[in-house]
Formats: structure tokens, C-alpha cells, sequence
């Protein structure tokens, strides 16, 4: 005869399951904004590796260095990445720019034009954010 699950067993397996899909869900896109949220501002950017491995922002229209970030930059590379490898699966190469878009209460988007892809950086907590604020902040200065 088989031994009945008891409900602290239960509570665990079912937990368990519910975070490793969690998991998934979180492996498999980045949280997309609501596309009716007005936009105060936006500007279309390029991101590319800089000599000494930094990242360096461009404004699309012209080429023209905004900033550079230097370091590891976790977030900003794993942004990117997710994006890079959303395009890759569908065959479209780096040309294309990026829409970095500001919504009221410091809620901010990257749109990727070429897939459609939007990520809510807000959702990722205030000092991920930040990296993206700098951003905007840098082409108020150039």
C-alpha cells in the first residue's frame, strides 16, 4: 500500500511547482508595458561595445556618442541581450534602433521597433531604472 502525502508535503511540491513556473514565465520574456500609457518622451537609440568592453549609447539619428557605461552593467547587458536574442530569432540583424520611451510617474520603456518587444524597466525596481534615467538625462546635456 502506498503512504498517503501528507499536507505539509503537498504544500511543498505545490509551492515548488508554482515557483519553477514562475521561473519559466521569467526566463521566457520580460515583463511588456501597457501600450496605452502616454508618452511624455522618447528617443531612438543605438547600443554597441565600446574598445574597452563598455557600452556605448548612440543616438540612432546621428551616430552621436550620448554616454558610455563602464563595468559589468548586469542589467543594461541583460536588457540588451534579451533583445539581441528575441532579433536573432527572427533573423533580424543589430541595424535597427531601439525606442527608449518616458511615461508619466518615472515609468520608462525600451521598444524594440524590429520585433515588437517592449520591456518595462520600472518593474525591475528603482536602480535598474536609474541606468535608463542616466540615459535621458545625458541627451538633455549633448
Amino acid at each position: 500500500m502506498k503512504p498517503k502525502m501528507t499536507v505539509p508535503q503537498f504544500a511543498v511540491l505545490s509551492l515548488g511547482f508554482l515557483l519553477l513556473g514562475l521561473f519559466a514565465i521569467r526566463q521566457s520574456a520580460l515583463p511588456i508595458a501597457h501600450p496605452e500609457t502616454p508618452v511624455e518622451w522618447h528617443m531612438a537609440l543605438r547600443f554597441e561595445d565600446g574598445p574597452q568592453g563598455e557600452v556605448v549609447v548612440l543616438d540612432a539619428r546621428d551616430n552621436q556618442e550620448i554616454t558610455r557605461f563602464e563595468g559589468e552593467q548586469g542589467f543594461l547587458r541583460g536588457t540588451l541581450r534579451a533583445m539581441a536574442r528575441e532579433r536573432k530569432r527572427r533573423d533580424i540583424d543589430s541595424g535597427p534602433s531601439f525606442e527608449l520611451l518616458a511615461h508619466p510617474q518615472g515609468r520608462m520603456t525600451l521598444k524594440d521597433n524590429a520585433t515588437g518587444q517592449q520591456i518595462d524597466l520600472a518593474s525591475f525596481g528603482p536602480s535598474n531604472l536609474a541606468v535608463f534615467q542616466h540615459i535621458k538625462s545625458a541627451t538633455h546635456k549633448n
